[in-house]
């Protein structure tokens, strides 16, 4: 009879991040994503790589009297792949008492959406007739654990597990063997897990669970199959479907199916040519790097790349946790494009560049992060990821990946995002680790190279007006950053030895105070009344990015100063080599005793940001440091070649598979660290950075381009500017500016124009005022007839 009595199950958690491999066919017929973690199939996705559809599927062995083990739990496994650089995986369980091996070959079918996985049990002690052998199977379809249907069924005859959820998705389970018993229950409760934990063979037989957190088991017949078998799990929108894709897989069989996909992986790697070779003995995570970032994409949304198959601390997330990181951040997607344009795979970058077009928002921004189709998914907005797109754009134009017709297509995309940057920047709402507001070094540099990169592309397109405007305002953000997030004289400062450094963020409504430390920064995923810190007290590596960016020179003193401040706070030497916090009094990482991150936890040390030091270090001439930090981003590296988000950077606590220098519970593989790994190959072969803007290392780095300007917005309510500017006032609107520097004894009034960006701008004749002086200001707006009721001062330093 069908379970009822043990419905719902218990709440549904999702699995290990510390994914060992991951894999997706090349073919057009194939949307299944599959992942790998101790030994076994993980979560696999369908029909879409933000999709997932399944927790886990893993064997248990009995020997039906008082022997029971769990391959993923009881077994110690060994990953390598088929082919190099071709994630087709080779999987070699050993139990930790000697009594078995399980080997396995795991593809996705290059015909349909299946996964295959051949299998051979091997008994180590006493014969095969001794052992029963089960596989466990927990769907959760669509992404959620709840609300799945499971049954015993078959399809034209051929004895089959299932599982549905709302119609719109379907799997089903085949084996080569013969099925000895099947049953469907309810995850914790009457599951096979349970069933021949407790029973040490399967006793329960229960042909459907109805709506809730479901799992799905069968005895394979080891007797009938020698101990080699072949597993189908396939996919569709109804059990029909799912059921016909897994038949069609055994009948076309395991062998075809993994030459083809092999085939198809070398193919495409072919065109991928390591910068150097590696050296006998030395960790080369190439092909690997590239293989994961072309892993990540959607077949069904060219370009739309996701940034990680993975859930951070997945045993402890539910259902709520519904975006995980299988969503497209459009930071991580120009990153992961970085990284195929730097391994020389252009079509694969080309179709980043149309999913960007496609995404863009009305009004020129890109959601903080959204669904393969668009659908945002967080809320905020981070200002890095409107001008990321346009470096991107760039990056392939200098790579001559985009032909001059292409160009032109996509100059009303860079228009859209550099006339949102000139009316919301340089301010951001989040910072690049989507956590505070206000003037991060990280956003301040992608933002103001991406305007001289917008400026180069209106040229091309014939519109000086609008070039002369973004350069100008470049310019004017560029002359200001020392005064927005350069501390001096602090504390931290004397402690370090420096007499100044840049701050990880200051906050907007103090910023253009004399000085950052003035404000305090809400800290994210800190205890409450812990969140509160001053500015000057908080840095980040995040400073680099003005190097990286092409702002400052890496031997600037000021660049100087701060790499010895993150190194005294941020830096975490480990036996792999040396890594660097995202900032000081980080929360996002599992707490000191190991126990997973849940909303509060402590920071670790993260490997992309060791490869972005390497970067530094190799702009700023050392070569050797550059070379040894990409080797300590090697070893980060877990066993199957995934780079992790985070390591473990405190004493070993084993029972939580937390090790000293290795990866932690967060996301592996993360996407950008496997990008920023290409790249750093890419720039040491190059002997330069590779995807530093030339224009704004020439303009800022080399040139030392000023500004005459200083600029008031509504966005930038400046209150004090520098003796012998101009002060540019800018509105969204057409306006007339009616302004005093005699409170209001004499006025002027003079009207905006048109920067053809959607910004308007006047420019006030300030530059002969003495300090001490006062422009008073307000608006007359012609289109609405009125005017603004409010006035507003700048004062003259």
């Amino acid at each position: 009879m069908s379970d009822t009595q043990n419905a719902p199950g218990i709440a549904p958690r999702w699995t290990s991040s510390a994914k060992s491999g991951v894999g997706t066919s090349l073919s057009d017929a194939s949307r299944v994503w599959f992942t790998l973690s101790h030994g076994i199939l993980d979560e696999v996705y369908f029909p879409r790589v933000d999709t997932a559809c399944t927790r886990d599927l893993g064997l248990l062995v009995s020997d039906g009297r008082d022997f029971f083990s769990e391959e993923k739990r009881d077994a110690m496994s060994e990953v390598s792949t088929l082919a190099d650089g071709v994630p087709a995986y080779r999987l070699v369980n050993s139990c930790k008492q000697g009594r078995y091996r399980i080997e396995k070959q795991i593809v996705a079918d290059p015909l349909r959406d299946a996964v295959l996985q051949w299998t051979r049990f091997t008994p180590l002690a006493g014969a095969l007739d001794d052992y029963h052998l089960y596989a466990l199977l927990a769907p959760h379809l669509g992404n959620f654990g709840a609300g799945n249907t499971a049954w015993v069924g078959d399809y034209k005859g051929t004895p089959m597990l299932f599982a549905t959820r709302d119609d719109d998705y379907a799997l089903a389970l085949a084996c080569s063997a013969p099925w000895l018993k099947r049953s469907a229950g309810f995850a914790g409760v009457s599951d096979g897990w349970q069933d021949v934990h407790a029973h040490k063979q399967m006793q329960w037989a229960y042909p459907r669970a109805e709506n809730g957190n479901v799992a799905l088991t069968g005895e394979i017949d080891l007797r009938a199959c020698g101990g080699e078998f072949v597993l189908a799990l396939a996919f569709g929108q109804s059990a029909a479907e799912a059921g016909h894709r897994a038949l069609a897989s055994l009948v076309d069989g395991f062998s075809a199916a993994r030459d083809a996909y092999v085939a198809e992986w070398q193919q495409w790697q072919s065109a991928i040519v390591p910068p150097t070779p590696a050296l006998p003995g030395e960790r080369d995570l190439y092909r690997t790097s590239a293989a994961v970032l072309r892993t990540h994409e959607a077949a069904n949304f060219p370009g739309g790349m996701i940034a990680s198959l993975s859930i951070p601390w997945g045993f402890a997330q539910g259902d709520d946790d519904l975006g995980g990181y299988h969503l497209v951040w459009p930071r991580d997607l120009v990153e992961t494009a970085g990284g195929l344009l730097a391994a020389g795979a252009r079509d694969d970058a080309r179709r980043v560049a149309q999913f960007l077009h496609i995404t863009q928002e009305a009004d020129g921004h890109w959601s903080q992060n959204m669904w393969l189709d668009g659908t945002p998914y967080w809320g905020g907005v981070q200002m890095d990821e409107t001008a990321l797109p346009i470096l991107l754009l760039d990056l392939l134009r200098r790579e001559s990946t985009l032909e001059d017709g292409e160009l032109a297509e996509y100059w009303p995309m860079v228009r859209r995002a550099a006339s949102y940057l000139v009316a919301n920047g340089p301010v951001t709402q989040e910072d690049r680790w989507e956590e505070d507001p206000g003037y991060s070094p990280f956003t301040l540099a992608a933002e103001i190279a991406g305007l001289l990169a917008a400026a180069d592309f209106a040229d091309a397109n014939g519109e000086g007006r609008a070039a002369q405007f973004l350069r100008e305002t470049a310019d004017v953000w560029n002359a200001s950053i020392e005064r927005w997030i350069y501390a001096s004289d602090t504390d931290l400062a004397r402690a370090a030895g420096v007499d100044g450094y840049y701050v990880r963020i200051a906050p907007p409504d103090v910023a253009d105070a004399a000085s950052p430390s003035m404000g305090f920064v809400p800290i994210k995923n800190r205890p409450p009344g812990e969140s509160d810190e001053a500015a000057a007290s908080l840095v980040s590596p995040d400073a680099l990015a003005l190097v990286r960016f092409g702002l400052r020179a890496p031997g600037d003193p000021r660049i100087v100063n701060t790499v010895r401040v993150l190194d005294y706070l941020l830096k975490v030497e480990t036996p792999n080599g040396p890594s660097w916090h995202r900032y000081n009094d980080d929360g996002y990482g599992e707490h000191a005793d190991g126990s997973p991150f849940d909303g509060t936890g402590v920071g670790r040390a993260w490997p992309l940001l060791t490869a972005e030091r390497a970067h530094y270090e190799l702009s700023a001439g050392r070569r050797d440091s550059a070379l040894a930090l990409l080797h300590a981003v090697e070893a980060f590296a877990g066993d199957g070649g995934m780079i992790p988000e985070q390591i473990w950077d405190s004493p070993d606590i084993p029972e939580k598979e937390l090790t000293f220098g290795h990866p932690s519970g967060s996301a592996m593989p993360l996407v950008w660290a496997h990008a920023e790994y290409i790249k750093l190959r890419r720039s040491l072969r190059d002997g330069r950075i590779f995807d530093t803007p030339p224009a704004a290392a020439q303009r800022y780095a080399r040139d030392h381009t000023g500004s005459p300007h200083a600029l008031w917005s509504f966005n930038l309510k400046a209150r004090r500017m520098a003796q012998g500017k101009t002060l540019r006032i800018v509105a969204t609107e057409p306006a007339r500016v009616r302004w005093s520097t005699d409170n209001w004894q004499t006025t002027h009034d003079a009207d905006t124009q048109d920067s053809t960006l959607g910004a308007h701008y006047l420019d006030l004749p300030t530059e002969q005022l003495p300090a001490g002086a006062t422009v008073t200001f307000t608006f007359y707006w012609p289109g609405a007839n009125d005017w603004e009721g409010e006035n507003y001062s700048v004062s003259v330093e």
